[in-house]
């Protein structure tokens, strides 16, 4: 299975648009199985104003955003991973949605670990789900969630051949990929990492997207894009 990283620059409330640039960005380059984008990459991570409150921007998993992502997997006949700030009853959750080559949802993955500026975000109550996409064992974490997937989701990363990234990354000296190729070792699977880059707003930690090899061997993206074969 081919999986494309997309590092998009950073947004803010501008879903269509955003939505738009990964349709055109598929299209441009070779055919892939699985696209994966940044941490609340549709919405946006935080306002040029510095405010992280998403609330307003929250959907429901049959709201406008999951179904234009639904869309777009199926007119593109491929597994497509991307962002929703979901709502669910009096729940908000940073959530990753997966939508399936038929549009189905393959699955939904919400953040357990939300970082201390998310403070609308509720942590996830269940652990990473492992799908299989392709013939291929799919596990997630979300950004925060590197702190502490050693403890709570050692069986997924025992089971998976692909660890899922994407993240909002924010560090003065960026040890992401490090974290992330000591995974891969560990756990002998693939890992891709879809992180923001420069945008409406700009900090240390962005950039840098990734692909990792159980070797631990990294290739950073190259104009906004890198694939893996899994």
């Amino acid at each position: 299975m081919r999986v494309t990283v997309l590092e998009l620059p950073a947004s803010y409330a501008e879903p269509t648009r955003v939505l738009a640039e990964i349709e055109a960005r598929i299209t441009a380059g070779p055919a892939t199985d699985l696209v994966v984008v940044p941490e609340a990459a549709l919405h946006g991570y935080v306002s040029p104003e510095g405010n992280f409150d998403l609330a307003a921007l929250a959907e429901p998993i049959d709201g406008p955003t999951a179904t234009a992502c639904a869309a777009l997997a199926r007119r593109r006949g491929i597994y497509l991973v991307s962002s929703l700030v979901l709502r669910e009853g009096a729940a908000l959750y940073n959530a990753m949605t997966c939508f399936a080559p038929d549009g189905e949802l393959a699955f939904i993955y919400r953040k357990r670990h939300p970082w201390l500026p998310e403070t609308w975000a509720t942590p996830g109550p269940q652990r990473p789900p492992v799908v299989e996409l392709g013939g291929t064992l799919v596990t997630i974490a979300v950004c925060y969630d590197l702190h502490f997937i050693h403890h709570d989701a050692a069986l997924e990363l025992e089971a998976a051949d692909l660890l899922l990234f994407p993240s909002a990354w924010v560090e003065q000296i960026d040890t992401r990929a490090v974290h992330l190729a000591e995974l891969a070792q560990r756990f002998d699977l693939h890992v891709a990492n879809a992180n923001w880059a420069r945008g409406v707003v700009e900090v240390a930690g962005q950039g840098g997207s990734c692909t990792i090899t159980p070797a631990g061997l990294i290739t950073r993206a190259v104009n906004g894009r890198v694939d893996i074969i899994v």
